[in-house]
């Protein structure tokens, strides 16, 4: 009850920009993800490039190397998955003090002067939003071991040229995983830019709104407009 009654002194317009927040970070991932099925995304494209390289794979007797880059490719989530956790431990170390980080805050130009409570809720909202980024992290990191483990039990190269096994079933399945893995370990990214907007709540939820819809359109950007997706299709 009393919760309730702390929750309802929130401003409407933190509670409008908390919405706004929430909307278009998974409306932007519907869209993102409906997008690449019909036009291709640089996620989509790259993902053709693994299956060429998965067919590739299954070519070569000595598959070494192509074991050596799943390792590298699961390097950058677990440095993530690292770097957040500390995020994370620092944010809850500084739940704890609130009532100081709030009287920092204030000093802050153009900083909103908001109550205790309206400031934990920001920092529970990043809290949040780091907590996720950490799942999916981790997560990656375990769909591209499931990838190193479909590479070093593929047959070898001559059962594949003797037809006791087929090629494409061998290579769709293992670019499928090591796909979901950049998927997985791109949600995560998406994460950590949404939460380079959650910060700009501490100064207004308007700056919180509008930073939201930049950190969108910069993704949008980069995933459907970029030079590198030009390159890529090329």
């Amino acid at each position: 009850m009393q919760l309730l009654q702390s929750m309802m002194l929130m401003p409407l317009a933190d509670w409008l920009a908390i919405v706004w927040f929430l909307a278009v970070w998974v409306g932007y991932a519907v869209f993102a993800k409906r997008r690449a099925e019909r036009s291709g995304s640089l996620l989509a494209t790259t993902n053709r490039y693994r299956r060429l390289w998965m067919m590739q794979t299954t070519i070569r007797e000595n598959r070494v190397v192509d074991g050596v880059v799943v390792q590298n490719l699961s390097t950058s989530p677990s440095f993530f998955a690292s770097t957040t956790i500390l995020i994370i431990g620092g944010l809850l170390a500084l739940l704890g003090t609130s009532d100081k980080a709030t009287e920092f805050v204030r000093e802050i130009p153009f900083a909103a002067r908001t109550s205790a409570f309206v400031f934990d809720v920001k920092l529970i909202t990043l809290l949040a939003v780091f907590v996720y980024a950490f799942f999916r992290f981790t997560w990656s990191m375990r769909q591209y071991t499931f990838g190193a483990l479909l590479i070093a039990s593929m047959p070898d190269a001559k059962v594949f040229e003797r037809g006791e096994a087929q090629r494409e079933p061998y290579a769709d399945r293992a670019a499928r995983v090591v796909g979901l893995a950049a998927e997985t370990f791109n949600d995560g990214l998406r994460a950590y830019y949404m939460a380079f907007a959650a910060m700009l709540w501490f100064l207004s939820p308007i700056a919180f709104a509008i930073g939201a819809a930049g950190v969108v359109y910069l993704l949008y950007q980069r995933e459907f407009h970029s030079e590198i997706l030009g390159t890529l299709r090329s």
